[in-house]
């Protein structure tokens, strides 16, 4: 009697029941009938990648389409579209300029190929157009302003001429064009900001004179910075800006911290992102240009390509949090990245090494890959759900999907990420979920559940428990794919009587993840 007193009280969302003799309860109950409008599409937006030339690589393609299918990403993003390695300038012995557009075509016929669009990130600088020859990365991105920015505005108006040209103007009206990355930090651009601003008044300027249709914006800084000052200085010179760009990750230390040699931290701040969202999105509301959208270029639990944190089972979980504490606040938020192919600090050795991506190089996924293709699987019309932890869809047929999980920070205070990520990590209880659908038809359902946690889809606790070999045969490559595939754990029928209910209760343990679909038999 007092369970079902206490899950009256729980029709409003999410209740924590500490009952004596029991394990903790956490109880979610949706109404299929009420809905709460449409599900944000943030998540898959659009996605990260690591550069340019690295999308003509065979096996970069092969994952593309692979996350393409399960996630959804319909933009992606990269660095180095206009350095060197692209073969975009040149000028001959005559000082004669030369624009060779085959690379960037290659590149950009394919992912039109797979239905995913560029988000243009126009960056670094080629050499013959640099004023200096301070570069980043280990394939050399030269980050120093133009020899001359009226040949940069020249380049830019040549290059969305020409993807005019080859794709139509109603194509390219529906992509982004986003002028540099992280001018605020010295590493990425040695110019002031006034020059950064000159930078991207002359490409904007250069991108709408060849259509005013075509979507520009910046400042793609690091950190959140300069949102007020980029809309202030395109207001008062009449500088064209159609959205705003930025950048975040949740640790405290370790910038451009290549190798985790020096260790990051992962943050405290139970908002952690989301607040550097929502201080942005009141920042835009406040200027001269109230309605501009916000994309978030890049975000991750870490900002090294040397952090374990990406390869655990605790992202997942991370990335669901933090996409539920945005919501619509932004337009997108662009993961950091989809694959360790992936060079800025060269070729990586080691399999799993606590690469930015979503798949291993050799194309094994993460558990943080499910995080992606769970939210993709989900369907259009959300369901009123005060929990903080899960979203519950239906697709108006009355078939119901429910993704949950829990998101606990297990870090302890005497050590950074580089230390504790690389152990074998058993999660521990957090007693069970109460999950109860109301408002469904009568009848028989096909009830499936996939879990992403602790062993569960899970192939960096597996590669652990090989000894954590820096390379990986064919056959263990074979062994850990067969491990992480998304697929259902469980499948089976369920019948839901004419009080339109389904009970269901869950063992959870810290950082899983669950997603439930619910389809009406035929």
């Amino acid at each position: 009697m007092f369970l079902k007193t206490m899950m009256v009280f729980a029709a409003s969302g999410l209740l924590l029941l500490s009952l004596p003799g029991r394990a903790q309860r956490r109880v979610i109950e949706v109404n299929v009938k009420a809905s709460s409008g449409k599900l944000s599409p943030t998540f898959n937006t659009c996605v990260g990648a690591g550069r340019a030339n690295e999308g003509l690589r065979a096996d970069w393609q092969q994952q593309l389409a692979e996350i393409k299918h399960d996630a959804g990403f319909r933009y992606i993003r990269m660095h180095g579209l206009l350095t060197d390695d692209m073969g975009l300038y040149r000028v001959d012995a005559r000082g004669q300029e030369h624009y060779n557009f085959q690379y960037i075509d290659a590149l950009y016929d394919y992912l039109l190929s797979i239905h995913v669009k560029p988000f243009v990130e126009l960056g670094f600088m080629p050499a013959a157009l640099a004023s200096g020859d301070k570069t980043i990365f280990w394939w050399r991105g030269n980050v120093t302003p133009p020899r001359s920015y009226e040949k940069w505005g020249n380049l830019i108006k040549a290059l969305t001429a020409h993807f005019t040209a080859r794709y139509g103007a109603a194509e390219v009206a529906s992509w982004y064009f986003e002028v540099w990355n992280e001018p605020n930090l010295d590493g990425f651009w040695t110019g002031t900001q006034a020059d950064y601003f000159k930078l991207y008044q002359y490409a904007a300027t250069a991108i709408k004179s060849v259509d005013a249709r075509y979507r520009v914006g910046g400042p793609a800084t690091a950190g959140a910075a300069w949102i007020p000052e980029t809309i202030a200085f395109c207001a008062q010179n009449k500088v064209p800006l159609d959205f705003v760009s930025t950048h975040s990750y949740g640790v405290n230390q370790g910038f451009l911290d290549e190798f985790g040699t020096t260790g990051t931290v992962l943050s405290k701040d139970a908002q952690a992102i989301s607040v550097d969202v929502q201080k942005n999105r009141v920042e835009i509301q406040q200027s001269a240009m109230p309605k501009l959208e916000l994309h978030y270029t890049e975000w991750s639990s870490s900002y090294t390509p040397a952090d374990p944190t990406h390869d655990s089972y605790h992202q997942a979980a991370y990335i669901l949090q933090k996409l539920k504490q945005v919501g619509s606040t932004a337009q997108s938020m662009s993961y950091w990245v989809f694959s360790d192919i992936f060079e800025e600090a060269g070729p990586r050795a080691e399999a799993f090494h606590g690469g930015f991506g979503l798949m291993n190089t050799q194309g094994i996924k993460k558990p943080a890959y499910f995080a992606y293709q769970f939210l993709n699987a989900l369907s259009p019309t959300e369901l009123r759900n005060n929990d903080g932890q899960s979203m519950a869809t239906t697709d108006g047929k009355g078939n119901v999907q429910l993704l949950l999980w829990d998101y606990t920070r297990t870090l302890p205070d005497s050590i950074n990420n580089q230390q504790y990520f690389v152990k074998d990590l058993p999660a521990k209880s957090k007693g069970e979920v109460v999950v109860q659908v109301n408002g469904l038809r009568q009848g028989a359902y096909v009830l499936s559940i996939s879990q992403v946690g602790y062993k569960r889809n899970d192939a960096y606790t597996s590669y652990i428990e090989m000894g954590s070999p820096a390379q990986l045969s064919k056959q263990q490559v074979t062994s850990l794919k067969a491990l992480a595939t998304g697929k259902p754990q469980e499948k089976r029928q369920v019948r839901v009587s004419a009080d339109g209910r389904l009970h269901l209760n869950l063992p959870l343990c810290e950082n899983d993840v669950y997603l439930l679909k619910l389809q009406a038999a035929l």
